[in-house]
């Protein structure tokens, strides 16, 4: 099966009261093969910058063995505390090329460190196999990708896509920090 286009999100919760929505949604896009969660970590971090992680995942017993923890080697953290994040480390600079710079030091994303004290969050390791499609044909057209990223709500209203009021309403929900 070719590999479709990884994304690491982050999303954080103050309080969290989980019901099952977020895995019934991936669960639905799992199913009709949009997307393919290869990794999912629950992070807490309490008031003193504590970290306590469990392994989430809707991957299979035969998938979970193919990919290991793949957040872990990615940013360096590990599920065994310190020395499962020594050991995430070591596995993502093995995973490289020894001559291969992955990140320019302007370029690194410290996952761990943007997540607040006294919160969780959920960090999912999504496949995007809707977009294998299109990415080959870029390939085959000699394009390659630049940069991606999330659009804000508040970037919007100037093209007339949301109002001023919904744009700050939709802004302030994707980014409250309720205590």
């Amino acid at each position: 099966m070719t590999a479709g286009p990884i994304q690491l999100i982050a999303l954080g919760f103050t309080r969290p009261t989980f019901h099952g929505e977020i895995i019934a949604q991936l669960e639905a896009l799992h199913k009709d093969d949009r997307v393919r969660v290869i990794d999912a970590l629950a992070v807490y971090k309490d008031i003193h910058g504590t970290i306590e992680v469990e392994h989430l995942s809707n991957l299979t017993p035969a998938e979970a063995s193919e990919v290991g923890s793949t957040i872990g080697a990615l940013i360096g953290l590990g599920i065994d505390g310190e020395d499962g994040a020594a050991a995430g480390a070591i596995a993502g600079a093995h995973a490289t090329a020894d001559d291969l710079a992955v990140f320019a030091d302007d370029d690194v994303w410290d996952v761990v460190e943007d997540i607040p004290t006294d919160s969780a969050a959920a960090l999912i390791l999504l496949e995007h196999h809707w977009a294998v499609p299109l990415r080959d044909a870029v390939l085959r057209a000699g394009g390659f990708r630049i940069s991606d990223g999330f659009i804000s709500p508040l970037d919007l209203v100037g093209l007339g896509l949301h109002t001023a009021d919904e744009a700050a309403r939709l802004h302030s929900l994707e980014t409250a920090v309720a205590f």
